[in-house]
């Protein structure tokens, strides 16, 4: 993918083109056997690419692409430039403005606005507090922006705008207890994340081993600590999924290669983890779980095995049973991505730099479709609605 050309002096606030001349109007399939019959129609939908502008081998912003609803087939776009380091994107719920973590020692987020006539605006960048960046999620007010600092162990809130645009940090919260687990040198805050009953914020620090959860001041945007969740000493808990059923969440567990079904609380807060289960792959480091929206099938992403498990999700949410593993495509799967339907599933492959895409079957299965988009060191993945 190629940057857009910028004005000089590559200021934050230049414009330029993004992905809505790939969102082109909706072509036909091939007409079927029967001529009565109409064409179905299709259409492309976007997507966002992150990347480390810092690498080797890395992208120069945030990449734009688009897939083909009907094939899955993707076409690279323009690039997104002024943005460092964008590992990690959320998109408002109004649609109108992506966020991006700016993954480095000076940690840092910035708001990028999406106009509808396919021009973007980099809206400005505010430091985190932290180092490291690795996640960020909006909450679902839409009035607070969450990150969480890998590097530094922190959690941090900051105001979004009208516009789009964020606000001085608000609060920044540092996991000083308990200890580091085994082989940790100190708290590691890998995800944060709003739970469905939209009262509680959870923070998953990989080097404490623990999932902490914040009651969210929506007027002041601090955040208070009400429970916490222990997970196995060492086991590195990274991403946590919710259910769309609200009491159950599924936790990728790095370092221990397991995944963790955990029940919740909504009135409390408190999330109770079980026993660790089986990935399908003996080695490996788990990265990231989606569920479909239907809440029928989870889907894991693990690098090392470079596969992707399948999991039927029973008894309302509350049970997981491992059905089988496929090749992720690409090596070192860091992120997966569902459709807005939930037809298709999409995997960021860090060291292969590829995005690939995998069709879902009525039965959860997954299917490769279309051929892998080459997106320089792929980290994030995000779809637009």
């Amino acid at each position: 993918m190629n940057a857009v050309p910028s004005p000089a002096l590559g200021r934050l606030s230049r414009r330029s083109l993004l992905v809505a001349a790939l969102v082109a109007a909706p072509t036909a399939l091939a007409a079927p056997a029967h001529a009565s019959a109409r064409p179905a129609p299709t259409a492309t939908r976007p997507l966002l690419l992150g990347t480390y502008t810092s690498a080797e081998g890395g992208g120069t912003g945030i990449g734009t692409a688009a897939y083909d609803t009907a094939t899955a087939a993707i076409t690279p776009g323009p690039v997104i430039t002024g943005v460092e380091n964008p590992s990690y994107l959320a998109l408002h719920p109004s649609g109108a403005t992506v966020y991006a973590v700016a993954e480095q020692d000076a940690g840092a987020v910035t708001a990028v606005a999406l106009a509808p006539d396919g021009t973007y605006e980099v809206l400005g960048t505010r430091p985190t507090g932290g180092s490291g960046p690795t996640h960020l999620s909006v909450h679902p007010s839409g009035r607070w922006l969450l990150s969480a600092n890998y590097t530094s162990g922190s959690v941090a809130v900051h105001p979004v705008a009208q516009d789009g645009s964020l606000g001085e940090r608000t609060d920044l919260v540092t996991h000083s207890s308990p200890p580091p687990g085994p082989g940790q040198n100190g708290p590691h805050a890998h995800q944060i994340v709003t739970a469905p009953d939209g009262g509680h914020v959870l923070a998953v620090d990989l080097g404490t081993d623990t999932v902490y959860t914040y009651r969210l001041d929506e007027s002041a945007g601090t955040l208070t600590e009400v429970s916490r969740a222990a997970l196995a000493p060492g086991s590195g808990p990274r991403h946590l999924t919710f259910h769309p059923g609200g009491r159950s969440a599924y936790l990728a567990c790095e370092l221990d290669n397991t995944t963790v079904l955990c029940a919740y609380d909504p009135d409390s807060g408190t999330l109770t983890p079980g026993a660790g289960q089986s990935t399908g792959s003996d080695t490996g480091y788990p990265a990231q779980l989606v569920v479909t929206g239907d809440g029928s099938y989870a889907y894991l992403a693990n690098r090392g095995p470079n596969s992707l498990t399948r999991y039927a999700v029973e008894d309302g949410g509350a049970a997981l049973r491992l059905l089988d593993t496929v090749p992720a495509g690409g090596d070192w799967p860091r992120q997966l991505a569902l459709s807005p339907d939930s037809s298709l599933l999409f995997a960021a492959n860090q060291r292969s730099s590829t995005v690939t895409a995998f069709r879902i079957g009525s039965d959860g299965s997954l299917a490769p479709a279309g051929d892998p988009l080459p997106a320089p060191v792929a980290v994030c993945v995000l779809p637009l609605p």
